[in-house]
């Protein structure tokens, strides 16, 4: 038998993260979000050794990477805003994946790629200032947002 729905939303409504420190907890967000491209590389990685699912153990590790980032990433995405974290995880997972990729299946790297590199971690470096600037102005306003957004989860 289910635990009744009231008691679902007080518990997701008391892990709402607290707005007293609001740069502690961008910071946890941003943490989050780092480990979570973590596993978003080795998922991309990963596939590639799995031959078309036709090996199983690349085929279990690309499972596990894919599950522990989409859970990850939503764990970041209870302190990030969903449009500048998850743009940041593809980024981050994108470059990785080319690099690694580089490294590991001997893909070319070119002036293009690296361009590309700097183009992207460019872009995520701007949505994390901005994200921080958004956060302080937010100020209490973002933690009523947060708790109505817990609330309906």
């Amino acid at each position: 038998m289910g635990v009744p729905l009231s008691t679902d939303v007080a518990r997701a409504a008391s892990e709402v993260p607290s707005e007293q420190d609001g740069r502690n907890n961008q910071n946890v967000g941003w943490a989050w979000l780092l480990f979570s491209s973590l596993f978003e590389i080795t998922f991309a990685l990963s596939t590639e050794a799995t031959h078309a699912f036709t090996r199983l153990g690349p085929s279990l590790l690309t499972a596990a990477a894919a599950a522990c980032g989409i859970y990850t990433l939503s764990r970041a995405l209870r302190y990030v805003d969903v449009g500048v974290g998850y743009t940041v995880w593809a980024g981050i997972g994108g470059v990785g994946t080319v690099v690694f990729g580089t490294l590991l299946y001997d893909e070319p790297m070119t002036i293009w790629k690296v361009v590309a590199f700097v183009l992207i971690i460019g872009g995520g470096t701007a949505l994390r200032v901005t994200d921080k600037i958004a956060a302080e102005k937010a100020g209490k306003a973002g933690k009523a947002e947060r708790t109505e957004k817990a609330a309906a989860v």
